[in-house]
């Protein structure tokens, strides 16, 4: 079952039991999905950058946006408008399909990876989850990796707390570690 039809089918109406919500419109849903890639030691490699460009295009299908620099800082030899990472926001269908590529293919190939720890959900609900390199997802052949890099994905969601943006995920099927009690 797509994960779009699910939430409406399965999801919505868990929700609404277990936090009383009259309303479909009222439970959380996820609204955003963004990646996050920062150059670090390499903000001045075109070829870098290009290989950046290259991977984020491959596992979204979407061109990033590269973003600049707001201000000098000396200590990290960073200049004002100086490319120091790229991102890419992902929307509607798009949204649905990589969280979904995201649960069932790329979590499960993840080197000892034991699940997402739930402080990972912060106060507003939203999920954050990083990944040391690309090569988690299925586009990403590793014979084609150039240079690797780490990103960061952070899933936006319009819950009002913690708890409801928690069993969104878990409703979801997000992996989240096994409580050790």
């Amino acid at each position: 079952m797509r994960l779009k039809e699910k939430y409406k089918k399965q999801i919505v109406p868990k929700m609404e039991e277990k936090f009383g919500f009259k309303n479909d419109m009222l439970v959380p849903q996820i609204v955003k999905v963004v990646l996050n890639v920062g150059f670090g030691n390499h903000p001045k490699e075109k070829e870098f950058m290009a290989s950046v460009e290259k991977g984020l295009t491959k596992i979204t299908g979407q061109k990033p946006v590269f973003t600049k620099a707001k201000k000098s800082i000396s200590a990290f030899k960073i200049r004002e408008g100086l490319v120091i990472g790229a991102k890419v926001t992902l929307r509607g269908q798009r949204m649905y399909d990589f969280i979904e590529k995201l649960v069932d293919a790329t979590f499960p190939r993840v080197r000892d990876f034991r699940g997402i720890s739930d402080k990972a959900v912060d106060g507003q609900g939203n999920l954050t989850v990083g990944f040391k390199d690309y090569a988690a997802f299925p586009e990403v052949r590793l014979e084609e990796v150039d240079n690797n890099f780490g990103l960061e994905i952070s899933l936006s969601t319009n819950a009002k707390t913690r708890e409801e943006g928690l069993e969104l995920f878990r409703l979801l099927g997000f992996p989240f570690k096994k409580d050790s009690k």
